[in-house]
């Protein structure tokens, strides 16, 4: 009779072990997730934890040395640059694999082969816009040339050399998590990533929007509503310099103003975040205490974890860079040597152009200069976890890939066909320019580097120890004509082509201005009189802020560059709240909503994370844009289109107080701006009430800043809720989920002092010390001192641990 119970109990457990290691919908194999020998146990890190002291790798041609400081940073010296790109390689896998990877995913339109069905439109859309063939074309430019070459395998070969010590113990936990392993990295895959940013950067286009804009109000309005320069203008390049005349001309066709085909148009494109900026500045010694030049420099992007960027510090005969680097792609992005800084933002320029196409025999030939042509038909494999992969046929024409058809994003729309025009799409090589200005050591080196970056244009700011500061719009800008690019244009004539680019040497800059600083905060980089047509999503406000600061001051420290680039002054606010005060009726509001409208009155314009008023102005200015705008921009036939910029609406209002969109077209009377004005702070103040019972009023409880890992997904993984200032048109742009991604400031003395600090830490892996230990810091402001060591002071107190990588087998 013991069989009985015998064969039931090894049943049972046969059946708990087949279960258990079996993927359940989105569940992982619970019994391998929970192994003590191969689970989420093996990610923990002990704090103090010391690495070995000594590892052999493959393919290393000498000794390397990595000195670890107290926050985890690498200091990597080598005898030469293969073996320090190769490490960088090594330690970015060791520390940041499965963010590098799912960001190289996402690039390429794979999620699907990780998160399943869900993910496939996105995959689509994807591949649609070429982002893995436009990294097989950067692929092919950086093996082209000697220099790059070396970089990019050295570092995809150290990347792969960490990938094959992996065991399934081993795994990063997301890994774990999400029941997959890692694939080897290629060359590709650096593209990808280059090609990822180029997307948050440069891939937005307002030309399904704006084409709807034009034909439903007319160029009158469109020109109002979004206008090419903004009032109070203070650019990149200072109001009055002078330009030479083009030595280029883009010539309009003979009918310059296109027809909307409406047919296209109800198409919504998703865009990367508009505040995708930055901030950055270079102050002349002529400025400071020291009497040396300080560079600033913090870009705004997505906030995650594990952090988009990795501080490290490269050593070779050749280079001494300290930064952060794209955990993918080798060397420095943002940083300085021994001789000078730099440090970027986004040139916010639209380098995007859509064609409608007509097509027949399917996707198979598209009608050009009068006469039918083959498309290039690439098949996308889209693998599906849980399902069949699905094959899409992106048609390619000569403007670049059909992003919209007969098939995407729905079947609804008949015979309709997009093609895209990307500059991101060109064959470049950005690598170039970063590995040169790794390398620089003067003005002259620094503009050899700029030559080489042409996508997502930028503006790159530069201070040397030499006393040298200036900064260049650059990147390369479609030579158009007035409004070309604005609106969808038709595919089937070479009329309506780029006719080449801008000049690098005319495209707008400066060097040691007389005003003793350079500055941009992603604003309108030049005046009218410049003599190119470009437009962008430009700020005002955060670029006013500075400029107004650093004209005031005189002997300059650092001290005072960390108070700037934490300013929460609401220039926006400042120029907003007159206006309110002049159109509401205070003696109409109830006592509870005078209450409210006194502590927004007596605001000093700062959004500080204790500021109620700072929530109250937002609430209020948010729902007045609602009132002004909603019932216009919401037409019949459910045409997509754009609000216009916050900036443009306040200074329009400033203007004409009766501009005709104040009435809602939904209504017998004809409403006034203060009728509006009124009913915006209404609902604000009904708002601020209820958030105030709540404990939620004040700036940092309302809006706050969340951190979010990098699947969304995983909140025990996040930092949610921070009690943060700034916001958008501020200084301090830090948002909900967007703000202040590495914030630098550099001395450039005889002896450099740095500092800097991003929102995470060096490590990927949650169960790590150093996941999340800067994430206070940065919350509250603080800076941390960058150490840059000499390889002669082995035994220099910073060190906290040191790694010997020896070549083997």
């Amino acid at each position: 009779m013991r069989i009985i119970p015998f064969a039931i109990t090894a049943s049972i457990t046969l059946l708990l072990i087949v279960a258990l290691n079996k993927k359940w919908g989105a569940l992982p194999p619970v019994g391998r997730l929970l192994s003590p020998q191969e689970g989420f146990w093996q990610n923990a890190e002990p704090i103090g934890e010391e690495p070995p002291a000594q590892l052999q790798v493959p393919g290393l041609k000498g000794k390397v040395e990595v000195w670890l400081d107290d926050r985890m940073v690498p200091h990597v010296f080598a005898a030469n640059e293969a073996d320090a790109f190769y490490v960088q390689g090594y330690l970015h896998a060791r520390d940041r694999l499965w963010q590098m990877e799912l960001q190289v995913f996402a690039a390429a339109g794979r999620l699907s082969e990780i998160l399943g069905p869900n993910m496939l439109e996105y995959d689509r859309l994807q591949r649609r816009r070429g982002m893995i063939y436009a990294a097989e074309v950067a692929a092919k430019e950086m093996e082209a040339d000697p220099v790059t070459k070396i970089a990019v395998e050295a570092y995809r070969d150290g990347i792969n050399a960490y990938i094959n010590t992996l065991s399934t113990a081993s795994l990063p936990l997301e890994y774990k998590l999400l029941d997959y392993r890692p694939e080897q990295w290629t060359v590709v895959k650096t593209g990808l990533l280059l090609k990822y940013m180029s997307h948050d950067l440069a891939g937005a286009a307002n030309d399904l929007e704006y084409t709807n804009a034009r034909r439903i109000f007319g160029l009158r309005d469109f020109n109002l509503m979004y206008p090419d320069f903004s009032d109070s203008l203070d650019p990149v390049i200072p109001r009055g310099t002078h330009f030479e005349a083009a030595s280029m001309k883009a010539v309009p066709p003979p009918d310059s103003i296109l027809q909307a085909d409406e047919a296209f148009m109800k198409f919504k494109m998703e865009k990367p975040d508009p505040d995708n900026g930055s901030n950055n500045w270079a102050v002349s010694g002529s400025k400071t205490r020291s009497g040396a030049p300080i560079l600033c420099s913090d870009p705004h992007l997505g906030l995650s974890l594990p952090s988009l960027w990795y501080e490290i510090q490269l050593h070779t005969p050749d280079m001494n860079v300290y930064g952060v680097s794209l955990p993918g792609a080798p060397g420095v992005i943002i940083g300085f040597n021994d001789a000078i800084a730099w440090g970027v933002t986004n040139g916010s320029e639209d380098v995007k152009d859509y064609y409608r196409m007509q097509f027949r025999n399917g996707r198979q030939q598209y009608l050009f200069n009068g006469a039918y042509r083959d498309a290039d038909l690439r098949i996308e494999p889209i693998k599906v976890r849980g399902g069949k992969t699905f094959y899409d046929t992106v048609a390619y024409t000569v403007w670049g890939p059909t992003i919209f058809d007969n098939s995407f994003p729905d079947k609804t729309s008949g015979n309709s066909f997009l093609s895209m025009r990307w500059k991101a799409l060109d064959p470049s090589n950005e690598l170039l320019a970063f590995y040169k200005l790794n390398h620089a050591r003067n003005y002259d080196d620094y503009l050899a580097a700029l030559q080489h970056y042409t996508c997502p244009a930028q503006n790159f700011v530069f201070a040397a120890k030499s006393g040298d500061i200036g900064i260049w719009h650059n990147g390369q800008y479609p030579l158009r004509w007035k409004d070309q690019g604005k609106w969808v244009m038709p595919g089937g004539d070479s009329t309506y082509a780029w006719q080449g680019f801008i000049p690098w040497a005319e495209n707008a800059h400066i060097k040691n201005p007389d005003r003793g600083f350079v500055s941009s905060a992603n604003q309108q980089p030049t005046d009218s009189t410049y003599p190119y047509h470009y437009f962008g999503y430009y700020d005002l406000f955060r670029g006013k802020r500075i400029n107004e600061e650093l004209s005031r001051m005189s002997q300059i420290t650092t001290q005072d560059m960390k108070q700037l680039q934490n300013d929460n002054k609401n220039l926006f606010a400042q120029t907003a709240m007159p206006l309110l005060r002049k159109h509401l009726d205070t003696a109409s509001l109830s006592a509870t909503q005078q209450q409210y409208w006194k502590i927004l009155s007596d605001w000093n314009c700062e959004n500080n994370p204790d500021s109620k008023a700072a929530t109250i102005f937002d609430n209020c200015w948010t729902q007045l844009e609602y009132l002004l705008w909603n019932d216009d921009l919401h037409p019949a036939d459910s045409a997509v289109l754009e609000y216009p910029q916050s900036k443009t609406t306040l200074l329009w209002l400033v203007r004409d107080s009766a501009m005709h969109f104040i009435d809602d077209i939904h209504t017998p009377e004809k409403e006034t701006l203060s009728q509006l004005v009124r009913a915006a702070f209404v609902y604000a103040a009904n708002n601020a009430a209820a958030l105030d019972k709540e404990g939620k009023l004040a700036w940092g409880r309302y809006r706050g800043t969340d951190i979010r890992h990098l699947t969304r997904s995983l909140p025990a993984f996040s930092h949610m809720h921070l009690y943060t200032g700034g916001g958008q048109h501020i200084v301090n742009a830090t948002k909900q989920t967007h703000g202040p991604s590495w914030r630098m400031i550099i001395e450039l003395a005889d002896k450099t002092e740095a500092y800097g600090i991003y929102p995470g830490g060096q490590s990927g892996n949650p169960g790590s010390p150093y996941y999340d230990n800067s994430i206070t810091d940065w919350v509250n402001g603080k800076y941390y001192l960058l150490h840059v060591f000499d390889p002669k002071e082995s035994d220099d107190p910073g060190i906290r641990y040191k790694t010997v990588f020896l070549a083997g087998k």
